[in-house]
């Protein structure tokens, strides 16, 4: 992010124009890595959260799979009793997945995700304005949700032999079908539920507003790039409980 003065003549005159100032979007990744206990009540067990730690970077999502592993590891992912992963359907975070934690955790697609592109592709196939959409994709949500989730992938099997189908409702569902093949393994819902599991990634969508959004995009903020990693390495260590270990020579 910089600024510039250009200057023009006129009349013999130079005239100073105001400065603009040019923003660089750029795409910051956060994760969050949280450790649960389970309490047993005299009616069922709970989870109940006993640490969190939130991970985040400005750059690619490589630097994120780094960041998140180093600090799994330093959190106690190699003796953890049981891991799960929950993300949305993005790929480079089931890239991450499969590069660092397949092996020892289980992959949980956010159930909310998955929805949305039922409701996408009901929306074109069905028409979304029509009580025929909205009844096909109430039943495939609830279907999803308790199982067994191959009856949804028939109805679109099924869908997809109709030859009056257009070209557009084709090319959606066979999208929806792949993306239902590709994280087949990710959603049994009823499964995790019944594990005991969270099936949402709610908890890491909050993160990104009260970590960032309420700290670095108040109104008229502007960040160059060093300072805003600056700040955010800063705020990290605060929000992990860490920012003491930064001055480990000033007294508490």
């Amino acid at each position: 992010m910089g600024s510039w003065r250009p200057s023009v003549e006129k009349k013999g005159h130079p005239k100073e124009l105001p400065s603009v100032v040019r923003s660089k979007w750029r795409l910051l990744r956060v994760s969050d890595r949280a450790a649960q206990n389970v309490v047993t009540t005299a009616s069922k067990q709970r989870r109940q959260l006993v640490q969190r730690r939130l991970v985040a970077c400005l750059g690619t999502i490589d630097d994120l799979g780094q960041r998140l592993w180093l600090e799994a590891l330093r959190g106690g992912i190699a003796t953890a009793k049981q891991v799960v992963w929950i993300s949305d359907g993005a790929r480079g975070f089931w890239r991450l997945f499969e590069t660092y934690f397949a092996d020892i955790a289980i992959g949980i697609l956010d159930f909310y995700h998955a929805a949305q592109n039922l409701f996408k592709a009901a929306t074109i196939w069905l028409d979304g304005r029509t009580q025929k959409a909205r009844g096909w994709f109430a039943a495939a949500r609830h279907q999803l949700r308790h199982g067994p989730t191959m009856r949804v992938r028939m109805e679109i099997e099924q869908a997809l032999t109709d030859p009056q189908l257009g070209d557009t409702s084709r090319k959606v569902l066979g999208n929806l079908l792949g993306y239902l093949d590709t994280h087949h393994n990710h959603i049994q819902y009823h499964q995790y539920k019944a594990m005991g599991l969270p099936i949402g990634s709610g908890m890491v969508e909050s993160a990104c507003k009260w970590l960032i959004i309420q700290r670095f995009k108040g109104v008229g903020m502007r960040w160059s790039e060093d300072g805003f990693n600056s700040l955010l390495h800063l705020r990290l260590a605060w929000v992990n409980q860490r920012f003491d270990e930064l001055f480990p020579s000033y007294p508490n």
